[in-house]
């Protein structure tokens, strides 16, 4: 299998079709439909399923997925390694982001960054946490924002302060005697949406005050949860640098308190890997801006 092949069925699973990635590549639709076919005739296997409009991966296509990312990954991680070297800071970061905490800090952060170095260019990646950690591990990332805990033995990382979580409501459904928090007991029987990874959290908080929450969605798109609470279909729990993300006149924002409820971003980056000179440059001014440390 040669690299060409490999780009090939990258970018069909990552458009999803075959006519997509024809023009991703920059070739005929036939002409890549032929390289696939070839391609399976001597992996002597099937890696699509037929008949689908959107395109669906076997299990031999799954697994070829995953070692093809990893591989790609560190083939244009080598490339820009070594034809950053000695050049300055130029070339192109890759980073991975959750909606929230890139909504919170990149704006800022890349604009400065742009500032300094405007021959840099970027390429960003939103996705949820775990997958993050994945794109790093394959190396299709260099640097990863998360708010997933991170394996010191495999990642360096920067941990920020905790930011606390907030109750988001509809104005015309307010919750709470007071105008800045809300208690957890005057959450009973309202309904709750709130993503998956404070879930458990917030039941296990419930319950120790004698009452089963009503969770009516259990969503880690931010902006999704934002938008429903705006509706009225419930009170969203999520981060307070989600406010960032809607600016709303109808939406209250008010803090969780007796107990209050924590997160915290994670900056990540692969150990026992030379950062390119950018991305080592970019976490220098992270450190900077985000943490009061004096650059060099």
């Amino acid at each position: 299998m040669e690299i060409k092949d490999m780009r090939a069925f990258y970018a069909i699973v990552e458009e999803g079709n075959i006519s997509h990635a024809a023009q991703r590549l920059d070739i005929a639709q036939p002409a890549l439909s032929r390289q696939m076919k070839r391609l399976e005739t001597s992996l002597g296997v099937q890696l699509f399923e037929r008949g689908s409009r959107r395109i669906r991966l076997t299990d031999a296509g799954r697994v070829l997925y995953s070692r093809v990312e990893h591989i790609l990954g560190m083939v244009d991680g080598t490339v820009r390694e070594i034809t950053e070297i000695g050049s300055g800071v130029a070339g192109s970061i890759r980073l991975g982001t959750i909606t929230t905490s890139g909504a919170l800090l990149l704006p800022e952060l890349i604009s400065e960054f742009h500032r300094r170095y405007p021959q840099v260019t970027y390429q960003i990646w939103e996705a949820e946490g775990a997958r993050i950690l994945e794109l790093l591990d394959n190396r299709v990332i260099e640097i990863g924002i998360t708010r997933t805990q991170v394996d010191a033995k495999v990642y360096e990382s920067i941990v920020l302060p905790n930011e606390p979580l907030v109750v988001i409501m509809n104005r015309e459904q307010e919750i709470g005697s007071d105008e800045k928090v809300v208690r957890l007991e005057e959450l009973k029987d309202v309904p709750v949406i709130i993503p998956l990874r404070w879930q458990s959290m917030f039941v296990a908080d419930c319950r120790k005050r004698g009452f089963e929450p009503n969770v009516i969605c259990v969503s880690d798109s931010i902006v999704q949860d934002l938008l429903l609470a705006k509706m009225g279909m419930g009170i969203a729990i999520l981060p307070v640098s989600s406010k960032t993300l809607l600016t709303d006149g109808n939406l209250i924002y008010k803090k969780m308190v007796e107990p209050e409820m924590s997160t915290h971003t994670v900056i990540a980056w692969l150990k026992n890997r030379t950062l390119s000179s950018s991305s080592a440059h970019l976490i220098k001014l992270f450190r900077e801006m985000f943490l009061g440390e004096k650059g060099e």
